[in-house]
This record gives structure tokens, sequence and C-alpha cells, in this order.
């Protein structure tokens, strides 16, 4: 993924007004990220901790989903399995929840997916970040495809909030 900057992610997202945009805590160290290594650049707000983001790049724009995680006591003992990427975690696996754009969204409705807590989703599948023993599936399928099949999956989910 190429460098992002505040204003290209601020001015992405689908499913927030602009003034939530611009509320929004957007990390200080964006030059410090590992861009080369992200298919998607996600964040937890680190002053709200159930508010998420992630901004990607789908079909040669840029598209932000603001997100609500669930906290659930159970999902820190049980394993689950992101959507995304398809690793497996002990608690490390949240239900994120995302307003749906326009109308659609002012009435309440949302979409929901089983994601990466920390939305690493890039980092397990390239092997840069461990979720400890068992959480990747042996599959026979390239670094390259597991990253194209996690950015579907996310492709399929932002169509989903903006449907």
């Amino acid at each position: 993924m190429k460098p992002l900057t505040e204003r290209e992610i601020r001015s992405a997202f689908v499913n927030c007004t602009k003034g939530e945009a611009t509320r929004m805590n957007i990390p200080r160290d964006l030059a410090d990220r590992p861009w080369d290594d992200l298919d998607y650049f996600g964040w937890r707000d680190p002053q709200a901790p159930d508010r998420a983001y992630l901004v990607a790049e789908l079909d040669g724009r840029l598209r932000g989903v603001a997100l609500r995680a669930s906290h659930t006591g159970a999902s820190m003992t049980r394993r689950s399995m992101c959507s995304f990427c398809v690793t497996t975690h002990t608690g490390g696996v949240s239900l994120m929840v995302a307003p749906k754009a326009g109308k659609a969204g002012k009435q309440g409705n949302s979409v929901g997916a089983y994601i990466c807590s920390d939305l690493a989703c890039s980092l397990y599948v390239r092997g840069k970040k461990d979720a400890g023993m068992g959480s990747r599936l042996h599959e026979t399928l390239t670094v390259e495809e597991k990253a194209e099949r996690t950015m579907a999956n996310l492709a399929t989910f932002v169509a989903k909030v903006t449907a």
C-alpha cells in the first residue's frame, strides 16, 4: 500500500460525516507504519477503544470505514477466526460493526464482521506478526494469494457497507 497522508485518510470515509472524520484520532506515526507490508491501513482509537477504522484502496479509490468493536468476555477465551485474513486467535478477534453509508446508516442499519482486533491482517498474512500457536491454517496458497483473498474479503465487506 502506498503511504497515506492524514488528509487522504480523513477524506476516504464512506460511512461517517465530514465532522466525524475531522474529529477521529488518526495515528501520529504515519511515517513509521510498515506501508510496504500493508494491504489496508487499520487502527484502533486509543482514546476510545471501541472505535476502529480502516482505509483501503478499492477499485482505484480510497475507501474508509468507521467501525465499532464489541466487548464480550467470551471472546477472550474462545478461539475465533478473522473473516478477512483467516487467522485464528484466542481473544484476538472482535465483532466489528460498521454503520451503512447514506440513508440506511442514518436509519440505524449496519454490517458486521469478525476481524482481527488489532486490524493487522496484512502482517499476519505475511508472517510479520504472530497470533500464536495454530493461528495460521496450513494452506497451499502463496502469500500473495492470501493477501488477495484478504483484500477480496475486505472489499466484500466495504461493498455491503456502501450498498
